[in-house]
């Protein structure tokens, strides 16, 4: 099924009430539990939103040790930056060294590539204009109930990746990435983006794709054979998402 604003859903018809369901409990549970609305609202996730969770708490404590910045690529409506926000303050709430970027177009995708298989077009997945400002305030809020909160230890970059990936590199020469994980879809992008980070990744980074062996997305994996070789990285798979797979240089 593919929404207005372009996402792709492939909830089987038999779901569908469901969620229909739990959308509607979502919004009574907020009006009974007035003040205390934010735990009670967790018993409306489904299964596929807390595998995400449980997706990234894994990465992270792969990416544990390692030293520099995480950076995803492509990020939508920010719940996964939310969650690595809170999961630096579970984790390691002292390194304030660990700042976060998200980098996104806000609009959807900026171009595609034939390598896309034709299922996507630009300017799919967009949101709302302004939703960036939202999300701001969504991660300040985030960042203002965890230790350090005085300092701002996260970025949201608008724009094209192929061009603000680069522009970020000059404008941060001491930054290394200790996890960058791509969720951009589509190829170009992708492939521009490995190209610029690669000499920032150090022994021991995570790289991260949301849609690798996509057959949905083909783009995601083209692009990754175009700059690792595969046969020098061991490419795993993760534990609670189909797609989801990550290699450690």
């Amino acid at each position: 099924m593919r929404t207005q604003d372009g996402q792709l859903f492939f909830t089987p018809p038999n779901q569908a009430d469901a969620y229909k369901e739990l959308r509607g409990i979502h919004g009574e549970i907020h009006d009974i539990a007035g003040e205390y609305w934010n735990w009670p609202s967790v018993a409306t996730l489904t299964r596929p939103s807390l595998a995400r969770i449980l997706n990234l708490n894994f990465l992270y404590d792969e990416m544990l040790p390692v030293a520099g910045s995480i950076c995803e690529f492509g990020v939508h409506y920010g719940s996964s930056l939310a969650t690595l926000l809170n999961l630096r303050a579970i984790k390691e709430p002292y390194n304030y060294s660990r700042h976060i970027f998200g980098f996104d177009t806000f609009s959807g995708f900026a171009g595609v590539d034939e390598k896309d298989g034709g299922l996507v077009k630009s300017g799919d997945f967009h949101i709302d204009e302004g939703y960036e400002k939202l999300l701001e305030r969504l991660l300040l809020a985030q960042e203002s109930l965890s230790p350090n909160n005085h300092l701002k230890k996260f970025s949201l970059i608008k724009g094209d990746a192929s061009v603000t990936s680069k522009q970020w590199l000059e404008d941060n020469p001491h930054s290394i990435i200790s996890m960058a994980i791509f969720d951009m879809d589509v190829y170009k992008p992708t492939k521009d983006v490995l190209e610029a980070i690669k000499p920032r990744l150090s022994k021991g980074s995570i790289v991260v794709f949301d849609e690798l062996n996509c057959p949905h997305f083909p783009g995601e994996t083209q692009a990754l054979f175009e700059v690792f070789d595969m046969n020098t990285i061991e490419v795993k798979r993760s534990p609670f998402l189909p797609y989801t797979s990550y290699f450690r240089l």
